[in-house]
């Protein structure tokens, strides 16, 4: 997994897989789902990121938090 920020676009990207997407759904909220072709998804992008407060200009910190099997 990979998370990129796009401070010029305000765009918050979360690479979910390598695979190349073949669809795409936006949410509502302006968030995008991009999926593989098994319906395995691909990537999450959150568009106006820093206006709605997921990321701070200047202080990129990401905190992954990973739960234990059960």
């Amino acid at each position: 997994m990979r998370i990129r920020y796009d401070p010029k676009a305000d765009v918050l990207l979360i690479l979910l897989r390598d695979d190349p997407p073949v669809d795409a759904v936006e949410e509502s909220g302006g968030v995008i789902v991009s999926y593989r072709a098994d319906g395995e998804p691909v990537s999450v992008e959150f568009l106006q990121a820093s206006a709605r407060k997921l990321i701070q200009p200047g202080e990129v910190s990401v905190t992954l938090q990973m739960e234990s099997a059960r």
